[in-house]
């Protein structure tokens, strides 16, 4: 009868059982300790002992005659969390920071509740740091954990925070969550942390988050030394330096793959073209989608079985929103109204002034950005065109959405391919997401019930569709190279048109995308809800 302690899975359970002892034992394990705790026949461990050392996942000390993790173990571990790229783009800057300040340097990623070490660069003194490669640390109450965690998004910062184990390793330690979310907040705002003795006792540690073009966090590094050295004020003034390693560090990784899925079919709808498609709004009391030709200026109205033009203007459309039927469009620098029946009258609630992009929220009054000294506001907008709360940019907002419960703002920013979100009643913007510029170019943007956000990329043949996270949910692929515009319509609101430009495409590129300028409608996929 074969031996289940050797054969097929009874092998593989025992040798997991080895490699399991071997790797809470930092010291290592001698031969007959493994006996001893696993109770397993001295012939059934040489073999297993044997074929774990020829694969690499253990090695021998032959001075202390005991078993250690071999090499093969990091591999795997670094494989598992996709960080090959990162310890390669941080193995530079670690040794930079350790050769500038003479401590030991460290690379650690996110592992659950906890971080894990990834890569050490030994410090020139005697008395230093020293934690292994493998080893897993609390979040509360390190540098790297407090550097990433402070980097995450809100939500997903403060969904980890709830459910830590927050024992005290030191009496030095944060075991109080508030107190640590108040540290996490100061971490954010300045971009480095401090673990001031907190995991052990005369070691102080400054740490900051690695994140890579997509805005994912993908770790941090730190820098850690005997208290004695590391001063506070040494701290103050190498914050700063670990911060900026960390953000080379970033930039030189590629963003993590996203887990996205496909959209549905994409169709023309039946209609001409525009030379620049763009703005499209859905009316729910004319059951029509508005949608503008900026360049040539017209005003279309369509359903998913076709498109008609309306009113042809005499001056380029720069804005338009819904009404209660039809739609205001700002032309030049006077407002008029559109009817479905073609009437155009002027509109005497526009603000008479710029916009770069203006929306209707949900209660009805007109938001919109416009330039505000050397910023830039959105904001509601009196008839008078002044201001009314909102909040200041760095840069232009090219396109606004409403979440449907009307309290919370998406903006996007074409120069800077950058997606913010602002909550009424709160000064503060946050970022969301920036677009890679090789992506495209960030055009109009939608949002469904579900609280998803759809941003059509100009130049780059897609739509995408974005969690409240910021990570990329679904791309959906469009026949034609310069999506403009997004809006959700259709009798149960879950019908997706997009608008596209004709102007600024090639010549080579139109003979393979020759529907651009066209309406487009899609339906939602199989089991998903985009509307």
């Amino acid at each position: 009868m074969a031996d289940k302690t050797t054969d097929g899975t009874g092998a593989l359970e025992k040798a997991l059982d080895v490699l399991d002892a071997v790797g809470r034992a930092p010291a290592g394990l001698s031969q007959v300790e493994l006996a001893g705790q696993l109770a397993l026949p001295r012939t059934t461990l040489y073999r297993l002992l044997g074929s774990l050392s020829a694969r690499g996942l253990l090695r021998r000390d032959p001075l202390r005659r005991v078993y250690c993790l071999g090499p093969r173990c990091f591999e795997y571990a670094r494989a598992a969390y996709t960080m090959p790229d990162l310890v390669a783009a941080a193995g530079a800057e670690l040794r930079a920071l350790r050769d500038m300040t003479g401590e030991t340097t460290y690379l650690a990623t996110l592992d659950g509740l906890e971080v894990l070490s990834l890569e050490r660069c030994d410090g020139a003194h005697s008395q230093r740091s020293s934690s292994d490669p493998g080893e897993r640390k609390p979040l509360h109450c390190t540098s790297q954990g407090k550097a990433i965690l402070a980097a995450l998004p809100p939500a997903q910062r403060d969904a980890l925070v709830a459910e830590l184990p927050m024992p005290a390793c030191t009496p030095r330690t944060l075991t109080d969550r508030r107190r640590l979310l108040a540290e996490l907040k100061l971490t954010a705002t300045r971009g480095w942390s401090i673990d001031d003795e907190e995991i052990s006792l005369g070691v102080r540690c400054c740490g900051a988050a690695i994140v890579d073009a997509a805005g994912q966090v993908r770790g941090a590094i730190s820098v850690a030394g005997p208290a004695f050295r590391l001063t506070m004020e040494r701290v103050e003034l190498l914050g700063p330096e670990v911060a900026d390693a960390a953000r080379r560090i970033g930039a030189q990784i590629a963003p993590a793959a996203a887990p996205v899925r496909e959209g549905g079919a994409v169709h023309p709808v039946p209609g001409d073209w525009a030379f620049e498609g763009a703005m499209p709004v859905w009316s729910a009391a004319d059951g029509l989608l508005y949608w503008a030709d900026t360049l040539a200026p017209s005003i279309h109205a369509a359903t998913a079985a076709g498109d008609r033009i309306v009113a042809r203007l005499d001056a380029p459309v720069e804005a338009l929103v819904a009404l209660d039927g039809g739609v205001a469009a700002l032309v030049g620098r006077a407002w008029v109204e559109v009817r479905a029946d073609g009437t155009v009258r002027p509109w005497p609630d526009g603000p008479r002034r710029r916009l770069t992009a203006a929306v209707r929220a949900p209660d009805g009054a007109l938001w919109a950005c416009a330039a505000d000294g050397d910023h830039w506001r959105v904001s509601a907008l009196t008839t008078e065109g002044q201001p009314s709360g909102g909040w200041r940019l760095p840069e232009p907002a090219t396109a606004l959405a409403w979440q449907p419960d009307g309290e919370q703002i998406v903006m996007a920013a074409a120069g800077s391919g950058a997606l913010y979100t602002a909550r009424r009643g709160s000064g503060l913007v946050q970022r969301l997401a920036t677009v890679p510029k090789g992506s495209g170019t960030l055009a109009g943007l939608a949002v469904e019930p579900q609280g998803g956000v759809w941003a059509a990329l100009r130049g780059g043949w897609t739509v995408v569709r974005f969690e409240v996270d910021g990570s990329v949910d679904r791309v959906l692929p469009v026949p034609v190279p310069f999506p403009t515009g997004l809006a959700f319509g259709g009798p149960d609101g879950r019908q997706l048109f997009v608008t596209s430009a004709r102007n600024a495409v090639r010549r080579d590129a139109l003979e393979a995308a020759p529907w651009s300028g066209r309406l487009f409608v899609t339906e939602p996929s199989p089991g998903a809800e985009p509307g």
